[in-house]
């Protein structure tokens, strides 16, 4: 979609007194800020007034610049109980944490734009079911898709056997939706062809953080600001959390705080540090583990460490390996402390280790990463260096995906090894965590069923199955994809793509039919002659997963269209309550899950409406991060529903896991690992769980395993990878402006004329060199793009280093090229090309190998390499209308 210009509305409706008020939060990044909609009807034109008694906010306009201000964009008009209303969408300025000063994100603050109104980009959203007949998706009712959707995926079930269903969903989309979802696909179908949007097995995305006993989300937003130093690896908070960065991190830096950031990247965040006395270490992509332990060497061989934390609090050899019994140790984290790659025999056995390795001596390190060997030792005293009086500086580190995504297992490892060393445990400021990139809603009801997994460690310990892996072999034969861009999310998404046309579009089975019985034969012909079918539930039409493959659409709703509920990055849970009507016949995920489900025979989907699939789900919460089984129990003692209870909260919500106490009070729980936390010595109240990860780590000691992090098991792939002759690395991530696919952007005028086309940021002395400008079109092309072809079943851990993979014929070398608009600007590494990272017209991980790190079963999403060649100039580089390429380094 392209917009050729963008006219702003230049006035708003302010909401009556007697306006509906409707507390809520942002849908978007994991901040999840507190947002109150007001909602009035258009019929009968009575709008509020200038005057504080004639609106709903009780002030006189104009008001000040962060008040009760009302724009353009946080306006429009839905149906409610079928009749158009107004709404106005504006940050909660009463709310007392996230953003307690009343402020937003350009995406947040634009929230309104989201909802559906025939009149706006939005008249696009899916609205009925639809089944491909004649090559055209045709809108059909409920039954005849879902009764379709059954006996065929019945028949693959009893036919081609429960993997042969593969079901890729969100783990995002509300812990309602997510319930239903993993009931019937891990419970019901059973199947292993499962796992979530950002990865191709169902594993932990940060598995050094798993085997240390760190929770990713652990840390509480204050303790962020409370730290004297905080190193941020792989993320600058100010382009995707915006308002943890503004609101914590910002007023923290301006009084003192020592911020090091760890990327190849410059953005507005790491400029203000840096006019503020902050750094940033400008590594090359995927050696971001050399300096850590760099760093990590100073401290030890300056005796910096918290040795007084480490001698409480960190496992000795027998402690880390108690607990396993003997024989097969099919449970992953078991396997790598165990395995003795990782395994060390306490912190001065991983000193030992540390200091023997010859890539942790600083200036080797900084001769990979090609930086200025000073910034480690800065680093290093920042974090770690005692005060004239002793005392310690109080440190935290934040990772996210541009870290654990470089190389997933060791970075992961390596990290928690330095957090350890600082004694970022579980204290105020001193905490280790993820920044986070989307809520939190994911919520199991069901196990995955490790042991039906192809996949295979060294020796005989089983890993979650690669779905992308195992659909490329031709053994998926149907694909349930729930809201998510299964191609390009993915890596070498140009030949995944092929992979899908191959069993789709050009297996000669296609419907050419409007008869049911005849569907249902065409659909299992395809499917037993090797081909693919393909169930596609989304809020919009995505290309290509539902417009070229998809055999029946789902309609579903979201925000603001059902009651959901989810938790944000410090676990605060909130409910999400419905304020408009959905579009035509579109029904939350839940519903539509429930209704296969029965169709197919399972029991156990009687659900009425989001509340009772919630309540059901609340036991399965227990033991988790954001366990809140302790509010239904109080809610039934109310003679309430749990939805009912949840929204008592309002945009503040409540942090998990949520104790009840012996008067029936509810106890939130600021952070996990909270060390200094006296928990009461009568024990756990009722069904409360006093879960280990609110006083201790998730070890089975409840102490931190403190673990090696071997260059060698990354670095065959990062040589053979490394830019060649001509070529450079290329990268991506988010930006401020646009959200993951940019599916809601893509309606929005302003972004769109922003940002019509993906872009790569080029270093001037790169675009120099190839006579390139801000603004010209250019290709970004490899041919050596690595895809691992099957499943092998692995005898020694060398059979999975990619030197032998390569060797023994499992690599592929793929072609892919993308176009993009070039940006000039030194921001980026010089030889770093710097994209958007999910922009589905033009994907940047088309470019990024598909091989999985092979400890973990995750993609290093952002590291690929690529030519880069002048196509001719883009119309922005003269219109002027249309992008900017001003720098975004400035603060």
């Amino acid at each position: 979609m392209s917009t050729p210009y963008y006219v702003p509305e230049t006035s708003v409706p302010l909401p009556p007194p007697d306006a509906d008020v409707v507390s809520t939060a942002c849908d978007y990044c994991i901040v999840a800020c507190g947002y109150k909609v007001y909602r009035w009807p258009v019929a009968g034109g009575r709008n509020g007034g200038p005057k504080a008694e004639e609106n709903a906010f009780g002030e006189d306009f104009p008001v000040a610049p962060l008040g009760a201000w009302v724009a353009p964009n946080q306006h429009n008009i839905v149906l409610h109980n079928g009749e158009p209303h107004h709404v106005v969408i504006i940050p909660d300025k009463e709310t007392e944490f996230v953003n307690y000063s009343g402020n937003s994100s350009i995406r947040g603050g634009a929230i309104a734009q989201k909802v559906y109104n025939p009149q706006t980009p939005t008249r696009d959203r899916l609205k009925s079911p639809m089944v491909r007949m004649f090559g055209v998706l045709m809108p059909v009712t409920w039954d005849f898709a879902l009764d379709i959707a059954a006996e065929v995926g019945n028949h693959v079930l009893e036919k081609h056997g429960t993997n042969a269903y593969g079901v890729k969903t969100f783990s995002y989309g509300y812990m309602e939706n997510t319930y239903a979802i993993t009931k019937y696909a891990l419970r019901h179908v059973r199947t292993a062809n499962f796992t979530f949007h950002d990865t191709p097995s169902d594993v932990t995305s940060t598995p050094g953080f798993r085997d240390a006993g760190f929770d990713n989300f652990g840390p509480s937003y204050d303790d962020w600001a409370d730290a004297d130093t905080l190193l941020m690896c792989g993320t600058d908070p100010y382009e995707s959390k915006t308002i943890l960065f503004t609101d914590f991190i910002m007023p923290a830096i301006q009084n003192g705080q020592k911020t090091i950031f760890l990327l190849p990247r410059r953005t507005s965040g790491t400029a203000f540090a840096e006019k503020n006395g902050g750094m940033v270490i400008d590594i090359q992509p995927g050696t971001d583990l050399p300096v850590v332990l760099a760093i990590a060497r100073v401290i030890v061989e300056n005796g910096w460490e918290d040795r007084e934390w480490i001698q409480k609090w960190v496992n000795n050899k027998w402690e880390s390996s108690s607990g396993f019994g003997q024989g097969t140790r099919n449970t992953p984290w078991q396997w790598r402390t165990t395995w003795g790659k990782f395994q060390t025999a306490g912190f001065d056995d991983w000193k030992e280790w540390l200091l023997a390795q010859d890539y942790s001596v600083p200036e080797k390190a900084a001769e990979i990463a090609q930086i200025d060997v000073q910034k480690i030792y800065t680093a290093a005293e920042w974090m770690a260096k005692p005060r004239e009086d002793g005392s310690r500086p109080k440190t935290s580190i934040m990772i996210e995906k541009g870290f654990y995504w470089s190389n997933n297992t060791g970075n992961t490892q390596a990290i928690s090894a330095l957090g350890i060393t600082v004694g970022a445990g579980g204290r105020p400021g001193q905490v280790i965590g993820r920044a986070g990139g989307h809520q939190r809603g994911g919520l199991r009801g069901g196990s995955y069923p490790r042991n039906k997994s192809p996949e295979k460690l060294p020796g005989r310990r089983r890993r979650a199955m690669d779905t992308d892996r195992y659909l490329m072999s031709g053994h998926t034969r149907l694909a349930h994809v729930i809201g998510t861009t299964w191609v390009q999310a993915m890596c070498g998404s140009q030949s995944l793509q092929a992979k899908f046309d191959e069993l789709t579009t050009r297996n000669p089975h296609q419907v050419m039919s409007f008869d049911r019985q005849d569907i249902v034969d065409t659909l299992k012909r395809r499917a037993d002659s090797g081909g693919m079918v393909v169930w596609n539930q989304d809020i919009y039409l995505v290309d290509p997963i539902g417009a070229r493959y998809a055999d029946i659409i789902f309609p579903a709703s979201g925000w603001g269209e059902e009651t959901f509920t989810r938790a944000n990055g410090e676990r605060r849970i909130r409910l999400y309550p419905k304020f408009y009507d959905a579009p035509g016949e579109a029904k939350p995920d839940w519903w539509i899950i429930a209704q296969l489900a029965r169709k197919m025979g399972f029991e156990g989907f009687d659900w009425q409406n989001s509340n009772d699939v919630l309540e059901e789900g609340a036991r399965h919460s227990r033991g988790s991060r954001k366990d809140f089984n302790m509010v239904k129990v109080a809610a039934q003692r109310e003679g309430r529903t749990l939805h009912e209870k949840l929204g008592e909260f309002g945009t503040n919500g409540i942090q998990g896991p949520v104790l009840m106490d012996i008067d029936g009070n509810l106890v939130e729980t600021k952070r996990l690992h909270d060390v200094d936390r006296v928990l009461p010595d009568i024990g756990p109240v009722g069904a409360t769980v006093f879960n280990k990860k609110l006083t201790h780590f998730n070890s089975q000691t409840g102490k931190c395993n403190i673990q090696k992090a071997p260059w060698d098991l990354f670095s065959s792939y990062w040589e053979w990878l490394r830019p060649r002759e001509d070529e450079i690395w290329i990268s991506s991530g988010r930006i401020n402006e646009r959200w993951q696919s940019g599916y809601d952007d893509r309606r929005r005028p302003y972004i769109v004329q922003r940002w019509p086309e993906n872009w790569i940021e080029l270093h001037p002395s790169v675009a120099e060199a190839r006579g390139i400008e801000s603004g010209d079109y250019v290709q970004v092309y490899s041919d050596r793009i690595p895809v691992q072809k099957d499943t092998i079943i692995g005898v020694e851990d060398s059979d999975f280093d990619f030197a032998s993979l390569m060797k023994n014929g499992h690599i592929e070398l793929t072609r892919a090229s993308i176009t993009a608009v070039a940006i000039v600007t030194p921001a980026v590494k010089e030889n770093l090309g710097y994209m958007d990272f999910l922009h589905t017209s033009q994907p940047a991980n088309a470019l990024a190998g598909r091989v999985v790190d092979w400890i973990s079963g995750n993609y290093n999403y952002k590291m690929g390499v690529g030519k880069v060649r002048k196509m001719g100039e883009s119309p922005y580089k003269t219109q002027f209308r249309s992008m900017s390429f001003a720098r975004r380094d400035i603060a």
